[in-house]
């Protein structure tokens, strides 16, 4: 990693999610302080988001320091409390309400989680005068876009779900607080993050359940689609190598004709994917060969709030952080499978 080891103090909101886990743990190896947020709610397995918490907790009895707070970023006053307590060089904000499905029929989370909650994190960074906030973004921002790859110079004006318009929503309020009170923000756009600790709401963990288990996948658009699937220790070099080098303003930013993903304010947006896309029959064969049992196909058509593709062009977080992933969708597909097969062991 670019980086060297710290005993400086980072926030990380998130912190027994999917990504936020193995972030955590990442920092922690590198001598981090950190704090940790987590409302543990019920949107997935909650024993899952504790066996994550248990690997954090070996790994900080070793290297660095971890305090975890069991609270809801909707929660202002204790959010702010603890944002001042400890007053983090970088504050790392992945807690969301996530699934672009789940949007459609429980839009109110969404607004709740994503905008109000957002807000209260942005306030206690502004009041706290916080050095450098990184968020979690989205390539579901990109919604009805279909000039591939994706690039964060495209306008994103037009988004296909309500979790796609929250993200966005969370870069323009970003905008906002790095223009009005000179708060340096940079926002991610995750490109299908997948690997072992993963989201069981996520596609390969629904369909390695159901492989194991005899029963039919949902293949939705009959197959016919792509995603940029990045893998998660990638995706935590590229945040950490972020945390290294914080927002900056763009000095050859033109208002006449303005880049959307830099500013005359300390902010930036990066895409942080794989930038190669892998088709879903393909993927649903790796896993076949790894969890050495065929899939019960059902095709369908497309979802409502789907897209059929996403790829990233990477040329921005690279030329900034110099972010290359590096782990390929067979060998990552492969260690997802053998954590699954490990954790799992007793359910199939």
């Amino acid at each position: 990693m670019n980086s060297k080891a710290s005993n400086e103090t980072i926030l990380v909101t998130g912190a027994a999610g999917f990504i936020g886990a193995a972030l955590v743990k990442a920092l922690l190896n590198l001598n981090f302080k950190v704090i940790g947020i987590d409302n543990l709610n019920d949107y997935y397995s909650t024993s899952l988001k504790r066996s994550r918490l248990t690997e954090i907790e070996k790994v900080s009895t070793v290297n660095g320091e971890w305090f975890f707070y069991e609270i809801p970023i909707e929660d202002n006053k204790v959010l702010q409390d603890i944002i001042n307590r400890y007053n983090p060089q970088v504050f790392v904000h992945l807690a969301a309400q996530a699934g672009v499905r789940y949007s459609i029929t429980n839009p109110a989370a969404y607004i709740q989680s994503n905008l109000v909650g957002f807000a209260n994190v942005l306030e206690g960074c502004r009041q706290n005068q916080i050095p450098h906030l990184i968020y979690a973004s989205s390539s579901s921002v990109y919604g009805g876009n279909k000039n591939l790859p994706f690039y964060e110079e495209q306008a994103v004006n037009h988004p296909v779900s309500l979790y796609a318009a929250t993200k966005k929503s969370n870069e323009l309020m970003a905008h906002t607080y790095s223009h009005l009170y000179d708060l340096p923000t940079t926002g991610l756009r995750f490109f299908t993050v997948y690997g072992p600790w993963g989201r069981p709401d996520m596609a390969p963990m629904i369909f390695a359940r159901s492989i194991l288990n005899n029963e039919p996948i949902q293949v939705f658009n009959y197959g016919k689609m792509q995603r940029d699937f990045t893998y998660i220790d990638d995706v935590v070099e590229g945040i950490i190598r972020c945390c290294f080098k914080k927002a900056s303003i763009d000095d050859d930013f033109n208002p006449l004709v303005p880049n959307p993903s830099t500013s005359s304010a300390p902010y930036r947006i990066f895409n942080i994917g794989n930038s190669r896309p892998t088709q879903l029959t393909y993927f649903i064969e790796l896993l076949e060969k790894n969890l050495g049992k065929k899939a019960i196909k059902n095709f369908q058509p497309m979802q409502p709030g789907d897209v059929v593709s996403t790829a990233a062009r990477m040329d921005l977080l690279n030329s900034w952080v110099d972010y290359k992933p590096i782990t390929s969708i067979e060998n990552g597909i492969k260690l997802f499978s053998e954590w699954y097969l490990d954790y799992f062991k007793n359910t199939f």
